[in-house]
């Protein structure tokens, strides 16, 4: 069991009103979990996946985030993960990063309109648009941040460091099934990980398979839980 399986349990740029603003998800008490990573490693497949899990259990509403289009947010919506109205994305332009950290008003703007149609909501998910090893949420617009990467990009991203490796509150390792095919370790993920993030959680995951989905899922349930009573 991996030590991440175990403990399971604004800028100078931003007005001084954005600065001081709070959601009206985060007045209220709705925790707000930020879903990050880079390109292709497996983001919406979970923000998909924790909506099927928990969507019977937690009234959910999500806001997606890509640099053009609305990508993400139409595919979610396709699969009928929830209803469409729950679903908001959100276009970016060239800098993903800057939207969910130096300047992430329209961000702030979506999770407050699904709060005004959803006023009973009780969980909500922002994910990033894909981005680098450097890229970070903002602490005024999400609680907590699970940060995803794939053992597709290779062993040795763990070491590489970044916020969202070091600092963020669950790192996923996803695409555990294609470390033969990719000639990757993942005893040295796993080596990596422990020495880069001490004693902040982790866990190897496929989520093509939903191998690894449970812990997840425990860690968002838990989360919420403390979260409903911070906010009560």
């Amino acid at each position: 069991m991996h030590r991440g399986d175990e403990q399971l349990g604004g800028s100078g740029r931003q007005t001084k009103a954005r600065r001081q603003a709070s959601t009206q998800a985060r007045v209220r008490g709705v925790p707000v979990i930020g879903i990050g990573g880079p390109v292709g490693s497996g983001k919406t497949a979970l923000v998909e996946a924790l909506c099927r899990r928990l969507r019977d259990r937690y009234s959910i509403a999500v806001v997606t985030n890509d640099i053009f289009t609305k990508e993400d947010a139409e595919f979610l919506t396709r699969r009928g993960v929830l209803a469409p109205d729950r679903i908001v994305g959100v276009e970016t332009g060239g800098c993903p990063h800057t939207a969910i950290r130096e300047d992430a008003s329209h961000n702030q703007e979506a999770l407050d309109d699904l709060l005004k149609r959803h006023p009973g909501a009780e969980l909500m998910f922002v994910e990033s648009g894909g981005d680098n090893l450097a890229a970070t949420f903002s602490p005024e617009l999400v609680d907590k941040v699970i940060y995803v990467i794939d053992v597709a990009a290779g062993d040795k991203i763990p070491r590489k460091g970044g916020p969202g490796i070091t600092r963020s509150d669950l790192l996923v390792i996803n695409k555990i099934d294609l470390a033969p095919h990719v000639g990757a370790d993942l005893a040295v993920m796993d080596r990596d990980s422990r020495k880069m993030r001490g004693d902040l959680p982790f866990l190897f995951a496929n989520l093509h398979s939903g191998e690894g989905l449970d812990r997840v899922v425990e860690w968002v349930e838990q989360f919420v839980a403390c979260g409903v009573k911070r906010g009560a």
